[in-house]
């Protein structure tokens, strides 16, 4: 299982490795939102602060973000300490007190699942004004089965088979559940859900470093861990030191219904 505290060991990788969030996503944000460049917004676990980054990049500066590892928190508050108006507070949302609201808008970039919905939606809800939006984003992992991955998930089967990509839901099945919570809990309406995919292309160092932030290999292990990075490696390295991945997000959108 999946905790708030995975990824707060690994800051700087988590910052390097990780791909960020694309061009198209934030424009379809404001657009939904009808964000002003001074209205407030909520970001809840801000992580190493990609998604935050984003914002202040378009001129989108009132942010307070709630993030629950120290380190990352320390991270994040360092990396904008020259921005007066953002604030990061290491806090769960869970007993944050909400200071700042009402907010135009909350975002939260592969972070919200760690919050159990009916709670979650619900303060976020309560923290919105009443013309406010959601938009909540999740990196998505897309199967591919080119001979090269199927090797790989060989060495998956072998020494991690849980982590064996064939046998989980399909990205499909993924969005179509993430968008029944958000409409089950009744509270927001006009709820939209916008997909954006790109191919990138990792060496095999990369890759194994991309692959040490993810959440579910890190909780392997250590040795297990490390014959299974080695076997990838070989792999990748053997078909000719490149390897190709489908990176995916999806993005939920909904309006504050009153």
């Amino acid at each position: 299982m999946e905790n708030k505290e995975t990824f707060n060991s690994i800051a700087n990788e988590y910052e390097k490795y990780r791909p960020t969030y694309p061009n198209e996503m934030y424009n379809d944000i404001f657009d939904y939102s009808n964000l002003d460049r001074e209205d407030k917004i909520l970001e809840i676990g801000c992580g190493t602060g990609q998604a935050t980054g984003g914002m202040v990049e378009r001129d989108y500066k009132q942010i307070t973000c709630i993030e629950y590892g120290d380190s990352l928190a320390q991270f994040t508050a360092e990396k904008f300490k020259s921005y007066e108006t953002i604030k990061v507070i290491n806090s769960s949302f869970e007993e944050w007190n909400g200071e700042g609201w009402p907010f135009k808008l909350a975002i939260s970039g592969t972070a919200f699942h760690f919050i159990e919905p009916k709670f979650g939606y619900r303060k976020v809800w309560e923290l919105l004004e009443s013309s406010g939006s959601i938009a909540f984003f999740w990196t998505i992992h897309v199967p591919m089965f080119d001979e090269l991955h199927n090797e790989i998930r060989s060495h998956y089967k072998e020494l991690a088979p849980h982590l064996d990509d064939s046998t989980f839901q399909t990205p499909e099945e993924t969005i179509n559940e993430r968008r029944a919570i958000t409409e089950e809990t009744g509270i927001f309406t006009k709820i939209m859900v916008r997909e954006y995919s790109q191919i990138l292309t990792y060496s095999s160092n990369d890759y194994i470093s991309l692959l040490n932030t993810n959440s579910k290999h890190r909780q392997l292990p250590e040795t297990q861990k490390d014959i299974l990075f080695e076997k990838i490696k070989d792999s990748i390295d053997q078909s000719g030191g490149k390897i190709y991945k489908e990176h995916r997000v999806a993005l939920f959108l909904g309006r504050k219904f009153l």
